[in-house]
Protein backbone atom coordinates (compact mmCIF):
# COMPACT_ATOMS: atom_id res chain seq x y z
CA UNK A 1 0.00 0.00 0.00
CA UNK A 2 1.51 3.44 -1.07
CA UNK A 3 2.01 6.00 1.34
CA UNK A 4 -1.06 8.57 1.70
CA UNK A 5 -0.97 12.02 -0.02
CA UNK A 6 -1.23 14.51 2.86
CA UNK A 7 -2.19 18.13 1.94
CA UNK A 8 -1.34 20.43 4.94
CA UNK A 9 -4.10 22.86 5.89
CA UNK A 10 -6.20 20.91 3.07
CA UNK A 11 -4.67 22.85 0.38
CA UNK A 12 -5.97 22.09 -2.64
CA UNK A 13 -8.49 20.07 -1.05
CA UNK A 14 -12.44 20.30 -2.43
CA UNK A 15 -14.27 19.64 0.52
CA UNK A 16 -17.75 20.39 -0.74
CA UNK A 17 -20.09 22.03 -3.11
CA UNK A 18 -21.39 25.58 -2.47
CA UNK A 19 -23.29 28.31 -4.08
CA UNK A 20 -22.84 30.61 -1.55
CA UNK A 21 -19.98 32.53 -3.27
CA UNK A 22 -16.70 32.20 -4.98
CA UNK A 23 -13.99 34.18 -6.49
CA UNK A 24 -14.19 34.14 -10.19
CA UNK A 25 -10.45 33.78 -11.99
CA UNK A 26 -11.76 35.21 -14.85
CA UNK A 27 -12.54 38.79 -13.76
CA UNK A 28 -10.76 37.96 -10.18
CA UNK A 29 -13.98 39.35 -8.47
CA UNK A 30 -15.49 37.88 -5.58
CA UNK A 31 -18.96 36.93 -6.18
CA UNK A 32 -21.99 36.53 -3.58
CA UNK A 33 -24.82 34.05 -4.71
CA UNK A 34 -23.23 35.13 -8.62
CA UNK A 35 -23.07 38.74 -8.22
CA UNK A 36 -19.72 40.68 -7.57
CA UNK A 37 -18.86 42.09 -4.61
CA UNK A 38 -18.11 45.61 -5.34
CA UNK A 39 -21.54 45.84 -6.94
CA UNK A 40 -23.24 44.95 -4.33
CA UNK A 41 -21.30 47.32 -1.90
CA UNK A 42 -21.70 49.87 -4.71
CA UNK A 43 -25.73 50.17 -4.65
CA UNK A 44 -26.95 47.79 -1.92
CA UNK A 45 -27.77 48.09 1.82
CA UNK A 46 -25.92 45.48 4.37
CA UNK A 47 -29.71 44.20 4.79
CA UNK A 48 -30.36 43.47 1.23
CA UNK A 49 -26.89 41.98 0.97
CA UNK A 50 -27.75 39.51 4.17
CA UNK A 51 -31.41 38.18 2.62
CA UNK A 52 -28.71 37.55 -0.82
CA UNK A 53 -26.28 35.65 1.20
CA UNK A 54 -29.19 33.27 3.27
CA UNK A 55 -32.09 33.19 0.29
CA UNK A 56 -29.89 33.13 -2.69
CA UNK A 57 -31.98 36.11 -4.22
CA UNK A 58 -31.69 40.08 -3.69
CA UNK A 59 -35.04 40.72 -1.99
CA UNK A 60 -38.71 42.55 -3.19
CA UNK A 61 -39.37 45.53 -1.72
CA UNK A 62 -41.83 43.72 0.60
CA UNK A 63 -39.13 41.20 1.90
CA UNK A 64 -37.03 43.70 2.38
CA UNK A 65 -39.18 46.60 4.20
CA UNK A 66 -40.57 42.84 5.98
CA UNK A 67 -36.69 41.85 7.48
CA UNK A 68 -35.63 45.65 8.11
CA UNK A 69 -39.10 46.02 10.73
CA UNK A 70 -37.72 42.27 12.02
CA UNK A 71 -34.51 43.70 12.78
CA UNK A 72 -35.29 47.26 14.19
CA UNK A 73 -37.17 45.30 16.35
CA UNK A 74 -34.60 43.05 18.08
CA UNK A 75 -31.66 44.89 18.49
CA UNK A 76 -31.63 45.68 21.91
CA UNK A 77 -29.36 44.46 24.29
CA UNK A 78 -30.36 41.33 25.72
CA UNK A 79 -30.17 41.65 29.84
CA UNK A 80 -29.11 38.41 29.80
CA UNK A 81 -25.94 38.72 28.16
CA UNK A 82 -25.22 42.13 29.60
CA UNK A 83 -25.08 40.17 32.63
CA UNK A 84 -22.75 37.63 31.42
CA UNK A 85 -20.32 40.43 29.36
CA UNK A 86 -20.48 42.34 32.91
CA UNK A 87 -18.48 39.06 34.38
CA UNK A 88 -16.03 38.89 32.12
CA UNK A 89 -12.58 41.06 33.06
CA UNK A 90 -12.38 44.42 30.70
CA UNK A 91 -8.47 43.07 29.89
CA UNK A 92 -9.80 39.72 28.27
CA UNK A 93 -9.61 40.35 24.35
CA UNK A 94 -13.48 41.69 22.82
CA UNK A 95 -12.90 38.48 20.80
CA UNK A 96 -13.35 36.97 24.69
CA UNK A 97 -16.81 38.86 25.09
CA UNK A 98 -17.82 37.88 21.02
CA UNK A 99 -18.19 34.22 21.76
CA UNK A 100 -19.49 34.12 25.52
CA UNK A 101 -22.50 36.28 23.87
CA UNK A 102 -23.30 34.37 21.20
CA UNK A 103 -22.78 31.31 23.31
CA UNK A 104 -25.34 33.57 25.53
CA UNK A 105 -28.15 34.19 22.65
CA UNK A 106 -28.25 30.38 21.76
CA UNK A 107 -28.71 29.01 25.05
CA UNK A 108 -31.66 31.63 25.29
CA UNK A 109 -33.18 31.26 21.62
CA UNK A 110 -36.54 29.65 22.21
CA UNK A 111 -35.80 28.03 18.37
CA UNK A 112 -32.53 26.64 19.86
CA UNK A 113 -32.62 22.85 19.39
CA UNK A 114 -35.23 23.78 15.88
CA UNK A 115 -33.28 23.32 12.93
CA UNK A 116 -35.90 22.95 10.00
CA UNK A 117 -34.98 25.95 7.16
CA UNK A 118 -37.58 28.23 9.02
CA UNK A 119 -36.40 28.15 12.24
CA UNK A 120 -32.80 28.50 11.19
CA UNK A 121 -33.33 31.70 9.05
CA UNK A 122 -34.95 32.97 11.92
CA UNK A 123 -32.14 32.76 14.27
CA UNK A 124 -30.03 34.12 11.19
CA UNK A 125 -31.94 37.37 11.62
CA UNK A 126 -31.91 37.24 15.23
CA UNK A 127 -28.51 36.83 15.68
CA UNK A 128 -27.62 39.45 12.94
CA UNK A 129 -29.79 42.06 14.87
CA UNK A 130 -28.86 41.10 18.08
CA UNK A 131 -24.79 41.19 17.75
CA UNK A 132 -24.29 44.96 17.32
CA UNK A 133 -25.60 45.87 20.62
CA UNK A 134 -22.50 43.45 21.81
CA UNK A 135 -20.05 45.03 20.51
CA UNK A 136 -21.54 48.55 20.95
CA UNK A 137 -21.90 47.95 24.92
CA UNK A 138 -18.44 46.14 24.98
CA UNK A 139 -16.34 49.00 23.62
CA UNK A 140 -18.35 51.26 25.98
CA UNK A 141 -17.56 49.20 29.07
CA UNK A 142 -13.78 49.42 28.52
CA UNK A 143 -14.54 53.29 28.29
CA UNK A 144 -16.38 53.39 31.31
CA UNK A 145 -19.61 54.43 29.62
CA UNK A 146 -23.40 53.07 29.93
CA UNK A 147 -24.85 51.46 26.95
CA UNK A 148 -26.84 53.03 24.57
CA UNK A 149 -30.41 51.83 23.70
CA UNK A 150 -30.46 51.60 19.81
CA UNK A 151 -32.74 53.63 17.23
CA UNK A 152 -35.44 52.08 14.89
CA UNK A 153 -35.31 55.01 12.70
CA UNK A 154 -32.11 54.35 11.74
CA UNK A 155 -31.13 51.46 9.16
CA UNK A 156 -28.58 48.72 10.25
CA UNK A 157 -25.07 50.62 9.72
CA UNK A 158 -26.27 54.21 11.25
CA UNK A 159 -27.79 52.23 13.64
CA UNK A 160 -24.30 50.17 14.78
CA UNK A 161 -22.32 53.16 15.14
CA UNK A 162 -24.92 55.32 17.69
CA UNK A 163 -24.61 52.37 19.89
CA UNK A 164 -21.50 52.49 19.76
CA UNK A 165 -20.19 56.06 20.17
CA UNK A 166 -23.90 57.47 21.21
CA UNK A 167 -24.20 60.14 18.43
CA UNK A 168 -25.26 60.29 14.90
CA UNK A 169 -22.72 59.59 12.11
CA UNK A 170 -22.15 61.86 9.24
CA UNK A 171 -23.62 60.19 6.21
CA UNK A 172 -20.40 59.52 4.49
CA UNK A 173 -19.31 57.98 7.60
CA UNK A 174 -22.29 55.39 7.59
CA UNK A 175 -21.94 54.83 3.81
CA UNK A 176 -18.10 53.82 4.33
CA UNK A 177 -19.28 51.23 7.41
CA UNK A 178 -21.88 49.76 5.38
CA UNK A 179 -19.50 49.25 2.38
CA UNK A 180 -16.96 47.57 5.09
CA UNK A 181 -19.81 45.24 6.05
CA UNK A 182 -20.96 43.98 2.81
CA UNK A 183 -17.20 43.44 1.98
CA UNK A 184 -16.84 41.49 5.20
CA UNK A 185 -19.61 39.37 4.86
CA UNK A 186 -18.61 35.84 3.12
CA UNK A 187 -15.61 34.66 1.52
CA UNK A 188 -16.53 31.00 0.74
CA UNK A 189 -14.72 28.44 2.73
CA UNK A 190 -12.57 30.18 5.05
CA UNK A 191 -11.19 28.87 8.47
CA UNK A 192 -14.11 29.80 10.27
CA UNK A 193 -16.46 28.89 7.95
CA UNK A 194 -14.99 25.52 7.40
CA UNK A 195 -15.22 25.54 11.30
CA UNK A 196 -18.89 26.50 11.19
CA UNK A 197 -20.02 23.95 8.70
CA UNK A 198 -18.21 21.12 10.73
CA UNK A 199 -19.73 21.88 13.79
CA UNK A 200 -23.45 22.41 11.69
CA UNK A 201 -22.30 18.57 10.15
CA UNK A 202 -22.35 16.97 13.09
CA UNK A 203 -26.19 18.22 13.89
CA UNK A 204 -25.37 20.60 16.89
CA UNK A 205 -27.04 23.84 16.39
CA UNK A 206 -26.36 27.29 14.75
CA UNK A 207 -25.45 29.04 17.92
CA UNK A 208 -22.97 26.24 18.51
CA UNK A 209 -21.77 26.57 14.82
CA UNK A 210 -21.09 30.46 15.26
CA UNK A 211 -19.48 30.34 18.28
CA UNK A 212 -17.08 28.05 17.03
CA UNK A 213 -16.40 30.39 14.27
CA UNK A 214 -15.45 32.60 16.39
CA UNK A 215 -12.95 30.58 17.62
CA UNK A 216 -11.63 29.94 14.94
CA UNK A 217 -11.76 33.83 13.12
CA UNK A 218 -10.21 34.78 16.42
CA UNK A 219 -6.65 34.00 15.62
CA UNK A 220 -4.06 36.00 13.76
CA UNK A 221 -3.81 34.32 10.62
CA UNK A 222 -7.58 34.77 9.75
CA UNK A 223 -9.52 37.39 10.99
CA UNK A 224 -6.96 39.31 13.35
CA UNK A 225 -5.21 41.19 10.48
CA UNK A 226 -7.05 44.20 10.61
CA UNK A 227 -6.02 44.90 14.28
CA UNK A 228 -2.06 44.15 12.99
CA UNK A 229 -2.28 46.52 10.24
CA UNK A 230 -3.10 49.35 12.99
CA UNK A 231 -0.25 48.47 15.29
CA UNK A 232 1.79 48.19 12.34
CA UNK A 233 0.31 52.15 12.07
CA UNK A 234 1.42 52.71 15.58
CA UNK A 235 5.04 51.53 15.18
CA UNK A 236 5.58 53.93 12.80
CA UNK A 237 4.24 56.55 14.37
CA UNK A 238 0.72 58.28 13.47
CA UNK A 239 1.42 61.64 13.22
CA UNK A 240 -1.40 64.04 12.64
CA UNK A 241 0.52 66.99 11.59
CA UNK A 242 2.33 65.07 8.76
CA UNK A 243 1.40 65.82 5.26
CA UNK A 244 0.70 62.43 3.22
CA UNK A 245 3.98 62.56 1.34
CA UNK A 246 6.10 62.51 4.81
CA UNK A 247 4.33 59.92 5.94
CA UNK A 248 4.87 57.35 3.40
CA UNK A 249 8.30 57.91 3.10
CA UNK A 250 8.42 57.08 6.84
CA UNK A 251 6.10 54.15 6.53
CA UNK A 252 8.27 52.93 3.35
CA UNK A 253 11.21 53.44 4.86
CA UNK A 254 9.92 50.42 7.92
CA UNK A 255 8.75 48.64 5.52
CA UNK A 256 11.65 48.30 3.73
CA UNK A 257 14.04 47.91 7.53
CA UNK A 258 10.78 45.08 8.51
CA UNK A 259 11.37 42.96 5.13
CA UNK A 260 14.78 42.80 5.39
CA UNK A 261 14.62 41.38 9.05
CA UNK A 262 12.32 39.02 7.76
CA UNK A 263 9.38 40.07 10.11
CA UNK A 264 5.68 39.28 9.01
CA UNK A 265 3.70 42.11 8.30
CA UNK A 266 0.13 41.46 7.98
CA UNK A 267 -2.37 42.92 6.18
CA UNK A 268 -0.90 41.62 2.51
CA UNK A 269 -1.22 38.80 0.65
CA UNK A 270 -3.90 35.91 0.59
CA UNK A 271 -4.31 32.42 0.33
CA UNK A 272 -7.12 32.17 -2.70
CA UNK A 273 -6.09 35.63 -4.68
CA UNK A 274 -3.69 35.82 -7.36
CA UNK A 275 -3.78 39.07 -8.80
CA UNK A 276 -4.60 40.95 -5.40
CA UNK A 277 -7.48 41.61 -3.73
CA UNK A 278 -10.90 42.21 -5.52
CA UNK A 279 -12.52 44.03 -2.78
CA UNK A 280 -9.78 45.99 -2.10
CA UNK A 281 -10.09 49.26 -4.67
CA UNK A 282 -13.99 49.44 -2.80
CA UNK A 283 -12.49 49.67 0.61
CA UNK A 284 -9.61 51.82 -0.60
CA UNK A 285 -11.53 54.46 -2.14
CA UNK A 286 -14.02 54.14 1.32
CA UNK A 287 -10.86 54.74 3.59
CA UNK A 288 -9.70 57.23 0.83
CA UNK A 289 -13.14 59.55 1.49
CA UNK A 290 -12.89 58.88 5.32
CA UNK A 291 -9.48 60.38 5.36
CA UNK A 292 -10.72 63.53 3.34
CA UNK A 293 -14.01 63.96 6.15
CA UNK A 294 -11.62 63.31 8.97
CA UNK A 295 -9.04 65.77 7.62
CA UNK A 296 -6.11 63.12 8.05
CA UNK A 297 -4.07 62.47 5.54
CA UNK A 298 -0.88 61.43 7.27
CA UNK A 299 -3.15 58.19 7.39
CA UNK A 300 -3.29 57.37 3.90
CA UNK A 301 0.27 58.40 3.47
CA UNK A 302 1.18 55.65 5.81
CA UNK A 303 -1.14 53.10 3.46
CA UNK A 304 1.10 54.31 0.65
CA UNK A 305 4.70 54.15 1.54
CA UNK A 306 3.51 50.28 3.00
CA UNK A 307 1.87 49.73 -0.18
CA UNK A 308 4.43 50.54 -2.25
CA UNK A 309 7.56 49.06 -0.11
CA UNK A 310 5.55 46.02 -0.27
CA UNK A 311 5.13 45.81 -3.89
CA UNK A 312 8.48 47.16 -5.18
CA UNK A 313 10.28 44.24 -2.57
CA UNK A 314 7.76 41.03 -2.88
CA UNK A 315 5.57 41.94 -5.84
CA UNK A 316 2.56 41.22 -3.23
CA UNK A 317 -0.69 43.23 -2.67
CA UNK A 318 -2.88 44.21 0.10
CA UNK A 319 -6.06 42.51 1.38
CA UNK A 320 -9.29 43.89 2.55
CA UNK A 321 -7.72 44.05 6.09
CA UNK A 322 -5.01 46.47 5.30
CA UNK A 323 -7.63 49.37 4.27
CA UNK A 324 -10.22 48.27 6.95
CA UNK A 325 -8.34 48.86 9.80
CA UNK A 326 -7.47 52.37 9.57
CA UNK A 327 -10.58 53.06 8.36
CA UNK A 328 -12.46 51.61 11.56
CA UNK A 329 -9.53 53.52 13.14
CA UNK A 330 -10.68 57.09 11.98
CA UNK A 331 -14.58 56.14 12.41
CA UNK A 332 -13.22 56.11 16.51
CA UNK A 333 -13.85 52.58 17.14
CA UNK A 334 -10.89 50.58 19.29
CA UNK A 335 -8.49 49.00 17.58
CA UNK A 336 -9.25 45.65 19.85
CA UNK A 337 -13.03 46.04 18.29
CA UNK A 338 -12.03 45.51 14.76
CA UNK A 339 -12.34 41.12 14.66
CA UNK A 340 -15.92 41.44 16.40
CA UNK A 341 -17.38 44.12 13.56
CA UNK A 342 -15.78 40.96 11.18
CA UNK A 343 -18.30 39.19 13.46
CA UNK A 344 -21.08 41.01 12.96
CA UNK A 345 -20.41 41.06 9.25
CA UNK A 346 -19.51 37.14 8.43
CA UNK A 347 -22.33 36.47 10.63
CA UNK A 348 -24.72 36.69 7.44
CA UNK A 349 -21.62 34.46 5.52
CA UNK A 350 -21.31 31.75 8.44
CA UNK A 351 -25.54 31.45 8.72
CA UNK A 352 -25.78 31.12 5.16
CA UNK A 353 -23.01 28.50 5.09
CA UNK A 354 -24.70 26.78 8.13
CA UNK A 355 -28.25 26.46 6.60
CA UNK A 356 -26.48 25.39 3.58
CA UNK A 357 -24.77 22.29 4.97
CA UNK A 358 -27.73 21.64 6.95
CA UNK A 359 -29.82 21.23 3.78
CA UNK A 360 -27.28 18.63 2.50
CA UNK A 361 -25.45 17.23 5.26
CA UNK A 362 -22.64 14.75 5.45
CA UNK A 363 -20.69 14.63 8.57
CA UNK A 364 -17.14 16.36 7.73
CA UNK A 365 -14.84 13.49 8.93
CA UNK A 366 -11.24 13.34 7.27
CA UNK A 367 -8.92 10.97 7.92
CA UNK A 368 -5.46 11.39 9.25
CA UNK A 369 -1.89 9.68 7.91
CA UNK A 370 -0.13 8.32 11.34
CA UNK A 371 3.55 8.98 11.70
CA UNK A 372 3.81 8.05 15.17
CA UNK A 373 5.48 4.74 17.26
CA UNK A 374 5.15 2.15 15.52
CA UNK A 375 2.57 -0.95 17.56
CA UNK A 376 4.29 -1.69 20.88
CA UNK A 377 3.14 -4.01 23.85
CA UNK A 378 3.09 -3.47 27.78
CA UNK A 379 5.81 -5.55 29.46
Amino acid sequence: MGEEEVRKGLAGVVADYTAVSKVNPESNSLLYRGYPVQELAAHKSFEEVALLLWTGELPSEAELTSFEAFERANRALDSRVQAAIDLLPLDCHPMDVGRTAVSVLGAAHPLAEDSSPEAELDKAKSLFAQFPAVVAYDQRRRRGQGPVEPRVDLDYSANFLWMVFGEAAAPEVVDAFRVSMVLYAEHSFNASTFTARVITSTLSDLHSAVTGAIGALKGPLHGGANEAVMHTFDEIGIRADESREEAAARAKEWMEAALAAKKKVMGFGHRVYKHGDSRVPTMKAALERMVAHYGRPEMMGLYDGLEQAMDEAKAIKPNLDYPAGPTYHLMGFDTDMFTPIFIAARITGWTAHIMEQRAANALIRPLSAYNGVAERHLG
